[in-house]
C-alpha cells in the first residue's frame, strides 16, 4: 500500500509539471482563484461590521444602503472572477489534455504489432477518451478550485481568531473529527476508484469487441449469451460506482452534522456570553454572531468540497497512471536506421533468421533465402507454418531475434523506418477500410496523390468500372470497415491503394482466399499488373494462383523445407507434391 501511495504522488507531480507549458493561462487562472479565495471570507467580516455599526449602534439607513451596495458590488466582482477562473482553468486543462492525448496517440502509433496482439482495442479507446477526460478534471475542477477552497478555509479561520479566539476554538472543535473522517473516506474512495477503473475498462473492451464482431454474434446465434455476459459486466460496473456513491452518501451527511454541531456550540457560547450583560452590551455581540455563522458555513462547505476535489484527484491520478504507463513503454519499434537512399530493386536476402513472438518459442528457424529483384516468390505451407510471420518481418511489424535481412547488402534495420515502409506495400487477406470515401481509403489522406492518379490506378487494376457505378463514385462512403462493399471489391480497393503508392516490394497475403470465382479472376489480373516489374512475395492458399511464380518456398513448422519452381518441386515428390495432390484432388471432388 505504501508503494502504491508513493506511485500516486509521483504521478500527481508529473501531471502538475505540465503547467510549465501554459504558464500564461495558469497565472491568469491562479490569480483569479486567489482573489476569489480572499473575497469570500472577507465578506462575513464586512457584514458583521455592518450589523454592529449601522443596525445595532447608529441605525443609519443611508450608510446601511451604501454598505449594502458595496457588498453587492463585491458579489458582482466575485461573479466576474468566478467566470474568469472557471474559463481559464478549463482552457488551461484542455490545452494540457490536448498535448497529453497527442503524446499518447503518437506513442500508440509507434508501438509494435505484438503490443496490439495482446492489448484489447477497447482498453486503448478508454485511455484516449474517458481516462483523459478524468485527468482534465484534475486541472479544472480539482487543482484550481481546490486551491481556492484551501485559501478560503485558511482566511476564514484567521478571521475567526482575530475576531474572538475563544469562540473560534469552540466552533472548530469538530474539525479534527472531520479530518479523521476525511482520511477514512479517502481510503475507501481509493479502493472504489480502482474498481471503477477496471469496470470501465472491461465494459469498453466488451462493447467494442461485440460491436465489431456483430456479424459473428448473429451468425452463431449468440445474442442471448452475449447479452447475459453484458449484463454481468454491466452489473460489476454499477457495483463499482455504487461503492463510491456509498462512501459519499455517508461522508457528506456527516459533514453537515459536524457543521450543525459548530453552529450549536456557537449558539451556546453566545448565549452564555451575553448572560448577565445589559441589552446594549448583548446587542454588541450580534454582529459577531452573524460573522461567525457565515464563517462556519463558509468553513465547512469548502472542506466538504475538498473531499469532492480529493475524489477528482483520486480518479484522475488513477487514470493518469494507466496513460503514463503506455507513454513510458519501451515496446516501440526502434527506428535507429539512418539510410534514406537504398536500391530496393536489388536482391533480398534472409541469413540465418530466427523469430519468436514469445521468448524462445521459435516461429521461424534458420531461414536462409535469396529473392531476386523483379521476381515473384510464393510461400506455401500448412496453417501456422510461419508464412505470414516471415513477410511481416520485411515491414518490421515484428523484430527478428537472430540473423539478418538485407536488400542489396543493406540490413533492413539500418534503413530509416518510414523510408523502408514507403517502399513496401502489403495487401492483406482481411482488408481494412476506414469509414470514409473510396478515394480517401486509397490515398490514406496523402495530398500528393491526385484524383487523376487514383483513377488511372483503378483502371490499371480493373476496378474503375465498379467504382463509377456506385452512388457517388470515388466519393462514396464505404461504411465502417468497408461494410458497403463486397469482399472482392474491398480487395480491389486495397490493390489500387498499393498500386498508387508505387512500391518497389509487394507482399500479397492470401489475397484471393476469401473471394468468389468472378472476383478471383479480377484480382488475378490485378495481381499480374501490380507485380509486373516489382519484387513480389505471395502467400498462397490456392496453389492454382502461383503456378507461374519464379520461385515457390515451402515452409513447415517454421523452417524452409523446399524451394524452387513448381516443376522442380513436383519432381521432388516431397512436401509440395503432397500439398499439390491433396488440394487438386479436393477441387476435383467438388467439381464432381
Amino acid at each position: 500500500m505504501e508503494k502504491k501511495a508513493k506511485l500516486n504522488i509521483n504521478v500527481f507531480k508529473r501531471l502538475l509539471s505540465y503547467w510549465k507549458l501554459y504558464k500564461g493561462l495558469f497565472l491568469i487562472a491562479i490569480t483569479c482563484t486567489i482573489i476569489l479565495g480572499f473575497l469570500g471570507p472577507v465578506r462575513p467580516a464586512i457584514l458583521g461590521y455592518i450589523v454592529d455599526k449601522y443596525i445595532v449602534e447608529t441605525q443609519n439607513p443611508s450608510m446601511l444602503l451604501t454598505w449594502i451596495l458595496i457588498v453587492g458590488g463585491m458579489l458582482l466582482f466575485e461573479g466576474l472572477f468566478q467566470f474568469l477562473s472557471s474559463y481559464y482553468s478549463n482552457l488551461f486543462a484542455q490545452s494540457i489534455i490536448r498535448d497529453i492525448r497527442k503524446q499518447l496517440m503518437a506513442k500508440i502509433l509507434t508501438l509494435r504489432m505484438s503490443y496490439f496482439d495482446r492489448t484489447p482495442i477497447g482498453a486503448l479507446v478508454t485511455r484516449l477518451v474517458s481516462d483523459l477526460q478524468a485527468i482534465t478534471d484534475v486541472f479544472s475542477a480539482g487543482l484550481m478550485s481546490g486551491l481556492g477552497d484551501v485559501l478560503a478555509v485558511v482566511i476564514a479561520i484567521v478571521g475567526m481568531f482575530i475576531f474572538d479566539w475563544e469562540l473560534a476554538l469552540l466552533t472548530l472543535i469538530p474539525i479534527p473529527v472531520l479530518l479523521f473522517a476525511t482520511r477514512i473516506f479517502a481510503r475507501a474512495l481509493r479502493k472504489s476508484m480502482n474498481m471503477e477503473r477496471e469496470a470501465v475498462n472491461n465494459l469498453n473492451t466488451f462493447v467494442q469487441e461485440r460491436l465489431t464482431g456483430m456479424s459473428l454474434v448473429q451468425l452463431f446465434s449468440r445474442k442471448d449469451q452475449e447479452y447475459d455476459s453484458f449484463k454481468e459486466i454491466n452489473a460489476l460496473h454499477r457495483k463499482s460506482h455504487v461503492k463510491a456513491i456509498w462512501a459519499n452518501s455517508i461522508f457528506f451527511p456527516f459533514v453537515e452534522l459536524l457543521s450543525s454541531f459548530s453552529i450549536a456550540f456557537l449558539l451556546v457560547f453566545c448565549a452564555m456570553k451575553v448572560r448577565g450583560l445589559d441589552s446594549e452590551a448583548a446587542e454588541a455581540q450580534f454582529g459577531l454572531f452573524v460573522a461567525f455563522t457565515l464563517w462556519i458555513h463558509m468553513l465547512f462547505r469548502p472542506i466538504r468540497q475538498l473531499a469532492d476535489k480529493f475524489n477528482i484527484f483520486q480518479r484522475g491520478v488513477v487514470r493518469a497512471e494507466r496513460v503514463f504507463e503506455i507513454i513510458d513503454r519501451e515496446d516501440k519499434i526502434q527506428n535507429d536506421g539512418t539510410i534514406t537512399k537504398c536500391d530496393f530493386d536489388a536482391a533480398i536476402e534472409f541469413q540465418n533468421v530466427y523469430f519468436a513472438y514469445n521468448d524462445d518459442e521459435w516461429v521461424l528457424r534458420d531461414i536462409n533465402m535469396k529473392i531476386e529483384p523483379g521476381s515473384t516468390v510464393a510461400f506455401v505451407g500448412a496453417t501456422g507454418a510461419g508464412k505470414s510471420s516471415l513477410v511481416s518481418l520485411l515491414g518490421r511489424f515484428y523484430e527478428y531475434q537472430k540473423g539478418e535481412i538485407s536488400v542489396g547488402g543493406v540490413p533492413f534495420r539500418d534503413i530509416e523506418l518510414n523510408y523502408l515502409r514507403n517502399n513496401i506495400a502489403i495487401v492483406l487477406q482481411d482488408v481494412f477500410l476506414f469509414s470514409d470515401t473510396i478515394e480517401q481509403n486509397i490515398t490514406l489522406g496523402d495530398t500528393s496523390i491526385t484524383k487523376e492518379q487514383v483513377i488511372a490506378a483503378a483502371k490499371e487494376v480493373g476496378a474503375h468500372d465498379f467504382i463509377v457505378k456506385l452512388p457517388k463514385g470515388y466519393d462514396t462512403q464505404v461504411g465502417e470497415r468497408g461494410g458497403m462493399l463486397s469482399v472482392g471489391q474491398r480487395q480491389l480497393i486495397s490493390f489500387i491503394r498499393a498500386f498508387v503508392y508505387n512500391p518497389h516490394i509487394l507482399i500479397l497475403d492470401e489475397a484471393t482466399s476469401s473471394v468468389d470465382n468472378e472476383s478471383e479472376e479480377m484480382i488475378q489480373k490485378a495481381t499480374e499488373r501490380l507485380t509486373k516489374g516489382r519484387t513480389a512475395m505471395v502467400i498462397a492458399h490456392r496453389l492454382s494462383t502461383i503456378q507461374s511464380a519464379d520461385k515457390i518456398v515451402v515452409l513447415e513448422k517454421g523452417r524452409i523445407v523446399e524451394q524452387g519452381t513448381q516443376a522442380e518441386l513436383l519432381e521432388l515428390n516431397g512436401f509440395y507434391r503432397n500439398l499439390h495432390d491433396m488440394q487438386f484432388s479436393e477441387e476435383r471432388k467438388k467439381k464432381d
